[in-house]
């Protein structure tokens, strides 16, 4: 029995989270600064640990239970997304986003909508703006005969599974987002939009009467003090009976999955709040997100006031980094590559400059899986979410909330059968190889 688990890596970002601070301040931080006991400490305070910490109040409603996350909420991947929780086979590895096949992509749709049910469910019990939890659906923009061609193919796909979907023409994409770059387009209905970080707070909000939740306390170590373990951060500790690591990728930080995980840094941009002028200029919706027709593509999205002000989210770029730290160059050449999407798709608004830039930390396995399991006696995992955090991670936070608790679930089910996440070759050559590759497919999606 492994007797202490220690962190090698804690979490790096590079630029600031931009969902979070359209919001304004945050009340005062509070960290853990003396020694105390938990039935569960619950390790990462984004989408799975705070989705965790709801369903162990809903299966063990008298435990104590205590959240420490190495930042501030909403500050790491949380705040850094692009926004969408997505029902449908949503494959970054494929084309056209297709799945595993029929039966597996219905298994999947079901649990996506899950989790949609969830959230939905806490932003009714917490009082969350509903402005943050926009129930409008998505749009995946094509902007050549490929991505037109990917489409129909993913529209194939969707009514082979029963699922809705319309096609929209140049003209309709105009109307919607202003931008004349979208040769056409494909709605579906099921994607929440959601304002992350508002998302995230009023989780935050609706768990502080009955979880204790520490923000810039990172958990450095795991020690075996009998049948226990105690959880030490720099100015205290937790002895608890329970761990749950909901900490995506920095899950190999404390040893689990080495050499088997994918750190991927995604990059992004927002504007500064648009004026009545650009508005004017601009034309379309005040809300809309389009994910583009090619996984790696150009994401854009536009909100309004009700979600943080009128602004533009320019989303792309990735690489790989196994150390998981961005460096503010790759923030510096994916913000170049943004600023010309952004002058592409809007020449009415071109040259128009970035407020907020930054880069997002996701974790993939080679083959699709998450880690949904014990992983050590008594330290639960609910991490790996291949890019679809929103989702995935509220699927893996309740997923390792019930595995802690010895429940049975759909969720757990499906998770817990999964496979290992394949061994990636040695880091240098994943590394150099991974990037490679993703360079290939940005020059490959174009104008997508």
């Amino acid at each position: 029995m492994t007797q202490s688990l220690k962190a090698h890596r804690l979490p790096t970002h590079a630029g600031p989270a931009a969902w979070n601070a359209i919001l304004g301040a945050q009340p005062p931080a509070q960290s853990l600064d003396r020694d105390e006991t938990a039935d569960f400490v619950i390790v990462g305070g984004g989408f799975a640990g705070l989705s965790a910490a709801r369903r162990l109040l809903q299966l063990q409603p008298k435990a104590k239970i205590a959240v420490l996350e190495a930042g501030r909420f909403a500050e790491a991947a949380s705040g850094r997304n692009s926004g969408f929780m997505i029902d449908l086979p949503h494959d970054l590895a494929s084309d056209d986003y297709a799945g595993q096949g029929p039966n597996s992509d219905r298994v999947l749709i079901e649990l996506n909508r899950n989790a949609i049910a969830f959230a939905r469910q806490a932003v009714d019990e917490y009082e969350i703006d509903p402005n943050y939890f926009d129930e409008v659906g998505k749009v995946n923009g094509a902007a050549s005969q490929t991505g037109h061609n990917h489409n129909l193919s993913y529209a194939k796909h969707l009514r082979s599974l029963g699922e809705q979907s319309e096609m929209l023409d140049g003209q309709q994409m105009h109307e919607l987002t202003g931008s004349r770059h979208y040769h056409s387009g494909l709605y579906t209905p099921g994607t929440v939009m959601l304002q992350p970080a508002g998302y995230i707070r009023g989780l935050v909000s609706g768990l502080s009467d009955r979880v204790s939740l520490y923000e810039n306390t990172p958990a450095t170590e795991f020690r075996r003090i009998g049948p226990d373990w105690q959880v030490i951060t720099p100015k205290g500790s937790i002895t608890t009976g329970r761990i749950l690591l909901t900490n995506n990728g920095h899950l190999e930080s404390f040893g689990f999955e080495k050499g088997r995980l994918m750190q991927l840094f995604l990059y992004a941009s927002m504007t500064s709040e648009l004026d009545s002028d650009t508005l004017r200029k601009l034309g379309g919706q005040p809300r809309w997100g389009v994910t583009p027709s090619d996984p790696m593509g150009t994401t854009m999205r536009r909100i309004d006031v009700g979600q943080g002000g009128n602004r533009i989210i320019t989303r792309t770029c990735a690489t790989m980094k196994l150390n998981m730290k961005p460096t503010q160059a790759g923030v510096a050449r994916a913000a170049k590559v943004q600023q010309r999407k952004f002058n592409q798709r809007f020449p009415q608004l071109a040259g128009m400059e970035m407020e907020y830039k930054w880069a997002g930390h996701l974790c993939l396995a080679l083959n699709g899986v998450s880690v949904l399991r014990e992983v050590e006696d008594g330290v639960f995992a609910g991490c790996v979410q291949n890019g679809l955090g929103t989702a995935r991670g509220t699927l893996t936070g309740i997923g390792a909330a019930e595995l802690a608790c010895g429940e049975q679930s759909d969720i757990t089910d499906y998770f817990t059968q999964e496979a290992r996440p394949k061994r990636l070759p040695s880091a240098p050559i994943a590394e150099i190889g991974a990037n490679a590759v993703l360079r290939w497919k940005e020059w490959r999606a174009g104008n997508e």
